[in-house]
């Protein structure tokens, strides 16, 4: 039997084309946009063209809502831009001589310049400050996978500097005012259970569940017997409804408090190398402490090494 009738039927396409499959990632090339000028070399440019940009003049977004990116989703995305560049452009727009400041795309930026990228390919778009707060979040609310707190946190920021009521900001988003409103109703939950649910630990199920719990305290507590129970919502609802029918603590009890944004950054940061809980409290006038658990000293000398490397 020759070589060439040896191939048989269900052993994939290199059965039925031999070398051709082999030869395909070969004819596979990275996308150019080699047909564009780069940014700054004419004054004035089309918004519609897709123009190479130079990674040194390209700024990150100051209103960007994403706090953390997933460095190995971001290693992955990398790994394809080398192989096939990147397909879709980011959005920029100009803030001074020779000087770009992302509006949408900085994860596709980042993992561009791991990509050892010297060009980026981008829209070119005006925007004031506030449009751009605004075409920012929208544009990550509606396409990025921010998690809970990072899309509550966005709702607000949006809200507050745009001055927008919620129905029109559910509007603007693509979202129902109902769905809106009970994202913002998660910035009322204690610091501890809001991390809890940033880091994954608990869902919005849970969250809304606890939502219906007056006592802060009962509420961190709760969070925790969820966490190490493994508790589904419905568990957690059952276990709500049986603990309403005891008496109530006769001491006043502490609102959830209200942190600044830069606390949630904070959090979030520290949160990427301890995976248990972290409590952290803070007074009105700005004096707190925040304790942090660890389960290994490879948490700890990882987060040495983060501080290490960004020379802090």
């Amino acid at each position: 039997m020759s070589k060439t009738n040896s191939h048989g039927l269900g052993k994939g396409l290199s059965a039925l084309l031999g070398d051709e499959v082999a030869n395909v990632n070969q004819l596979r090339k990275p996308v150019g946009y080699v047909n564009k000028e780069i940014a700054g070399a004419k004054p004035k440019q089309n918004t519609s063209d897709v123009l190479r940009i130079p990674v040194d003049m390209i700024e990150a977004n100051p209103y960007q809502p994403r706090m953390a990116f997933d460095q190995e989703a971001l290693e992955e995305l990398s790994t394809s831009i080398k192989t096939l560049g990147l397909i879709q452009p980011i959005t920029v727009r100009k803030v001074g001589e020779k000087r770009y400041q992302i509006i949408s795309g900085e994860r596709r930026y980042k993992a561009s310049r791991m990509a050892g990228m010297t060009m980026i390919p981008a829209y070119i778009r005006e925007a004031d400050d506030q449009g751009m707060l605004e075409m920012a979040l929208v544009e990550n609310i509606q396409r990025e996978d921010l998690d809970p707190i990072e899309t509550a946190l966005s709702y607000r920021k949006l809200m507050e500097e745009c001055n927008l009521t919620q129905e029109v900001m559910a509007d603007r988003v693509g979202k129902k005012r109902a769905s809106v409103a009970n994202y913002l109703r998660l910035l009322k939950l204690p610091v501890k259970v809001q991390h809890d649910l940033k880091v994954g630990l608990l869902s919005v199920g849970h969250a809304k569940v606890l939502l219906s719990v007056d006592d802060p305290v009962r509420q961190e507590q709760l969070c925790d017997a969820t966490i190490s129970e493994g508790l589904s919502v419905r568990q957690l609802e059952d276990l709500v409804k049986t603990q309403a029918t005891t008496p109530k603590s006769t001491k006043s009890e502490k609102k959830p408090q209200e942190l600044p944004e830069q606390y949630y950054r904070l959090l979030s940061h520290i949160g990427k190398y301890f995976d248990e809980d972290i409590s952290l409290r803070r007074s009105p006038s700005g004096k707190g402490s925040m304790t942090i658990k660890f389960t290994s000293d490879a948490q700890v000398e990882a987060f040495l090494k983060a501080l290490e490397d960004a020379k802090l």
